[in-house]
């Protein structure tokens, strides 16, 4: 089963990069292969959970898919949970930990998935792979753009 582990160290807060990772509504506009987020459900759990249904369409010439998965949205751990419910695979579950550290914070990020078609995996795989691996560097670059390149202040600090 392929999967994906990176930490990141950035220059801004936890709470700042959790807050840009839980906005899914605008990955559209910068992270690779996703051309289309659509937020079906969103519900709160005890404990403060936020939990997003959401559909993700994405794509890379000639190819499409769209996939549903529940996201689960932590504020108080700052983790963010995705599970797979619908689509071309088998298996996906990705999760985010954000954690202070002395640069601002370390984005925990990992990803396994397993397609359902061999076909498909063989067509789409690799590319997935190259897409997985540039996600965290599309977030940091998106953090960059929205709270600046400098490092973010804790309040109080």
């Amino acid at each position: 089963m392929p999967s994906f582990r990176t930490t990141r160290r950035v220059p801004h807060l936890p709470q700042e990069m959790f807050d840009l990772v839980a906005d899914v509504e605008r990955y559209p506009e910068f992270l690779p292969l996703c051309t289309g987020l659509r937020v079906i459900r969103r519900t709160h759990e005890a404990g403060g959970k936020e939990v997003l249904v959401a559909d993700m369409s994405v794509g890379y010439r000639s190819v499409a898919e769209r996939f549903t998965t529940r996201v689960a949205l932590d504020r108080t751990a700052l983790d963010i949970g995705v599970s797979y419910i619908d689509g071309p695979f088998k298996y996906l579950e990705n999760k985010w930990e954000f954690r202070p550290d002395p640069a601002g914070s370390a984005v925990h990020f990992s990803i396994n998935y397993e397609f359902r078609s061999i076909a498909l995996g063989l067509l789409m795989g690799a590319m997935f792979d190259r897409a997985f691996r540039r996600f965290t560097d599309a977030f940091e670059t998106r953090a960059d753009d929205v709270y600046g390149r400098e490092p973010s202040k804790a309040p109080g600090a």
